[in-house]
């Protein structure tokens, strides 16, 4: 009989840990329903840059952070992550939780990048959902003050009477005016001289030096020494002419159509973050946008606000990679 005893403990203990068991499961589940019944945004959230501070994306992010955050109710953290082209930042917002907490601002060149390095650590089109293009911001094609060509016609007129006679400065294999200057000769049949700089501050030095005659970059960071009378601009590579400069042509006014470059920021997100959460920060993003001190400092740089939501930044997006796609192929561009 004395069988019977550990029999009864036995039953009770399971009884009791089958009770527990379901208690504490069922508190696990009321948590679990609590917190995704929380609304979005439920804590700050954290903005990766993929530049350092200082730089252009840096700007824009710390001008449109607050007033996303003023619209969402909660903080913006920004976080530079700055490397190898934008890819060091883009690679962690790849890997990070798909629920609205970790956002990337990124530059053009998230659009440049899968053409120019076909090993990246991540699918850009699979890794990321994009939430909006802020600005598009136009490139000047700018030529050192002492240099003989007064407008873009004579430009291309010396850059043909002789092969590589002109030559331009740039920040790098690969970067924006490396690109730019490289769609311009394929738009305007002509042959130049890339000369590679590290970083666009020593370029843009020696074109204002004398030592190279050309540069294609944006207002923000030549606008005062076109005002100095150092720089000529000869054209806007824009689709329309810039507020700043009203008189300076495009390039298809120039004679040379199919050249349009821009740079731009957008903002992502992980693939996988729902809708909900990617249209609400869409919606912050519009009015942050929309804010009269927003609009006049991207004005002041010379740039064009983009209105619509996630779709019309896809379509964009994708348009980008085809174009840098095709000229980085047929010219052989390539960085080390």
């Amino acid at each position: 009989m004395s069988t019977g005893v550990p029999m009864r403990i036995t039953v009770k203990s399971s009884l009791m840990l089958h009770a527990l068991t379901c208690i504490a499961a069922f508190g696990l589940g009321t948590s679990a329903a609590w917190a995704q019944a929380s609304p979005y945004p439920n804590k700050p959230i954290t903005l990766v840059v993929t530049y350092p501070p200082g730089g252009g994306a840096d700007v824009m992010a710390r001008l449109i952070a607050p007033k996303m955050g003023e619209a969402l109710g909660q903080s913006i953290v920004i976080e530079n992550r700055p490397g190898a082209g934008g890819q060091i930042g883009a690679y962690a917002v790849s890997k990070a939780a798909p629920d609205g907490y970790t956002v990337m601002l990124d530059a053009s060149s998230f659009a440049i990048n899968p053409a120019l390095y076909p090993k990246l650590p991540y699918d850009t089109l699979k890794a990321f959902r994009p939430v909006g293009v802020l600005a598009l911001f136009p490139n000047v094609v700018l030529v050192n003050a002492q240099f003989p060509a007064k407008n873009i016609g004579e430009l291309t007129a010396l850059a043909r009477a002789q092969k590589n006679a002109v030559s331009f400065a740039s920040s790098g294999n690969g970067s924006a005016q490396h690109l730019a200057g490289a769609l311009f000769e394929s738009a305007a049949k002509v042959d130049m001289v890339h000369v590679p700089y590290k970083g666009a501050g020593q370029a843009l030095n020696d074109v204002l030096g004398g030592q190279l005659p050309l540069f294609f970059g944006n207002l923000a960071s030549t606008l005062q020494h076109v005002q100095s009378g150092k720089l000529r601009p000869l054209a806007v590579t824009a689709a329309k002419r810039s507020a700043i400069l009203p008189e300076v042509p495009t390039l298809a006014e120039a004679g040379v159509p199919g050249a349009e470059v821009y740079e731009w920021n957008g903002v992502f997100v992980p693939a996988g973050t729902p809708d909900a959460v990617v249209d609400k920060l869409s919606a912050a993003l519009q009015k942050a946008m929309d804010a009269p001190e927003v609009k006049a400092r991207i004005a002041q740089l010379g740039g064009e606000i983009q209105k619509g939501g996630p779709k019309a930044a896809q379509d964009f997006i994708q348009a980008q990679m085809a174009v840098w796609a095709q000229l980085i192929k047929a010219k052989g561009i390539a960085v080390e």
